[in-house]
């Protein structure tokens, strides 16, 4: 086999394994969690923290995609909520669970956001396991494909 040949092949395999480095999540599988409750002294009152699947931790730290709606707050563009639901049936307003929906943190900040666009982001799955006043899963250097 010839350098050329062997080279084709190398370059061939590494981009077929860059492709298939990240993993296509559902909100079916995020919102598939159990809960358990527990009271926090310093907030005084109960809240329900996450039971993760053993698939969705072994996820954390990797990169991963999900499609949702963007819901943005930070005026800064910096952080931006993803929801599985647009803004009138999430979470905020009650009509859907915690686990519906995530926080982005933006590799770069983007200020142009609207409410509700449908957007397919891909960064890298961190897992909140006992913060109350965070989201159940947080985007790491969140990016827009498409």
């Amino acid at each position: 086999m010839t350098k050329k040949a062997i080279l084709l092949i190398l370059i061939t395999t590494w981009g077929i394994t860059s492709l298939s480095a990240q993993t296509k999540l559902s909100w079916k599988i995020l919102e598939g969690i159990g809960y358990q409750e527990k009271y926090v002294s310093k907030l005084e009152e109960n809240f329900k923290f996450p039971l993760f699947t053993s698939f969705i931790k072994s996820l954390e730290g990797k990169t991963v995609e999900i499609q949702g709606y963007l819901i943005p707050f930070d005026p800064s563009g910096k952080e931006i909520a993803l929801s599985a639901n647009p803004y009138a049936a999430c979470f905020f307003c009650g009509k859907a669970g915690p686990a519906s929906v995530m926080i982005l943190h933006m590799k770069t900040p983007n200020t142009k956001i609207k409410t509700d666009t449908y957007k397919t982001i891909r960064g890298i799955l961190k897992l909140n396991y006992n913060d109350p006043e965070e989201f159940f899963y947080i985007i790491e250097n969140a990016t827009f494909i498409d």
